[in-house]
């Protein structure tokens, strides 16, 4: 059982939500517009927040996979 599971909240300043994903620090730096405490390795993400990440960091992450395949 992870912490998502346990009910962390969102790491995001100023949101209350609890959390329904985890990323890592260094992706979520990705997107500037996202302001969070990324003191600890793991970032935890509401539904909208990460729905936010997603959106503004879709085509980092298409052309960090190509770069594998």
């Amino acid at each position: 059982m992870g912490r998502v599971d346990k009910g962390v909240n969102c790491s995001v300043n100023g949101c209350e939500n609890s959390a329904e994903r985890s990323i890592s620090a260094s992706k979520a730096s990705m997107d500037s517009d996202l302001v969070v405490n990324t003191s600890n390795k793991r970032v935890y993400l509401c539904r909208q927040h990460y729905k936010e990440w997603k959106k503004a960091t879709k085509e980092d992450r298409e052309n960090e996979r190509a770069r594998w395949g």
